[in-house]
């Protein structure tokens, strides 16, 4: 309810700004907004090639696991406290730069929750036909929701400060129909998308995701539930795949609301330690990975701002227990854009020394 409101805030200035903007409708012949050298793309994506941005961003990063009976009877969900960051965004040089301070969490919050460490880095590259995402987090820390048990307002949840988890990799998407759709438009605003219009895309994923702690992940008073064969202290799995999948962006006026959905095959090479087993535990899977976005804002000549929701994640299956972990980036900004002066007009590669 609270991100609601607060996106409510903050689209409500946009509704103004968007009766001042140019407009571009479908019933208007096509002109050229660009001075691209794709013959057709010039017509269907505006660029701003001589604006550099600035706009303040709140977000929120988060990598959460669970194990589940394949019927849902039984449910473990392992989150880790983290807070939200506040920082400043710019867009220079053709190149996005982000830095962010952690907002301090309540103290009524850690009674309640716990207390976790997190440590999450990504590198995010959108061109007009591809995009590459690198990230490395480590967490340390969890609270555990229960389906079978829920804690009354004033206790706290299940913690256990003695699991960590790893999670690094890389992934790539390319994008078919680059010429009439814009992925920039809808996540770094380097560009609008002026018309409504989708693509098919093909995701390709490599990572490594590690969970280990003192003792099981599975409390002892669950274990009869779960079963002996998922009391992991260690829990290691590679994790390569190919999904295709589509994204839409729906767009009025300066407005727009992208949507994108990937589901492929996945193959796990895992590895494991149980408790009270004395060797490691070798295997390999094939399973599924999902991945998803969802973005909602106001993209106009000077202004813009929205709110962006990024998922993706696998699932491995041990007998009738399934394992899946999430890794996922929430995201609120509003920026402005500024006339580019003296060396403000280079490229990034223009004033790189090599």
């Amino acid at each position: 309810m609270r991100f609601f409101i607060l996106s409510t805030i903050l689209l409500a200035p946009f509704v103004t700004q968007a009766q001042n903007d140019a407009q571009i409708t479908g019933s208007e012949s096509l002109k050229a907004v660009s001075d691209d050298k794709d013959s057709v793309r010039r017509y269907y994506i505006k660029q701003f090639p001589d604006y550099f941005f600035l706009y303040p961003v709140l977000k929120q990063r988060t990598l959460n696991f669970e194990l589940a009976k394949i019927d849902r009877t039984s449910l473990l969900t392992y989150k880790p406290n983290n807070t939200y960051s506040l920082g400043l965004g710019v867009y220079l040089f053709e190149v996005g730069l982000e830095v962010g301070f952690a907002i301090p969490l309540k103290e009524q919050s850690i009674d309640r929750y716990g207390d976790s460490f997190a440590r999450d880095i990504q590198l995010n590259v959108l061109t007009k036909r591809w995009g590459v995402d690198v990230f490395y987090q480590r967490y340390s820390g969890f609270y555990i929701i229960d389906k079978e048990y829920e804690p009354l307002a004033t206790e706290p949840f299940p913690q256990r400060p003695d699991i960590a988890t790893k999670n690094f990799g890389v992934t790539g998407h390319y994008v078919f129909n680059n010429q009439k759709f814009s992925f920039r438009s809808a996540y770094n605003y380097s560009e609008r998308q002026l018309y409504s219009k989708g693509s098919f895309l093909l995701f390709a994923a490599l990572n490594t995701f590690r969970v280990a702690a003192d003792s099981s992940i599975v409390e002892h008073d669950r274990q009869d539930s779960f079963g002996t064969h998922v009391d992991f202290v260690r829990l290691r799995y590679t994790t390569f795949s190919i999904a295709p999948g589509y994204t839409f962006s729906l767009t009025y006026n300066h407005f727009f609301l992208n949507t994108t959905l990937a589901l492929g095959p996945a193959h796990h090479w895992i590895n494991y330690d149980l408790e009270n087993k004395p060797s490691p535990q070798h295997d390999i899977a094939i399973n599924s990975f999902v991945g998803g976005r969802v973005a909602i804002g106001y993209n106009g000549y000077r202004v813009f701002g929205g709110i962006s929701f990024i998922s993706q994640g696998s699932s491995l299956k041990f007998e009738d227990v399934s394992f899946r972990n999430n890794n996922s980036v929430f995201k609120i900004l509003v920026g402005y854009r500024f006339n580019e002066f003296g060396i403000l007009k280079k490229r990034l590669w223009d004033v790189l020394p090599f």
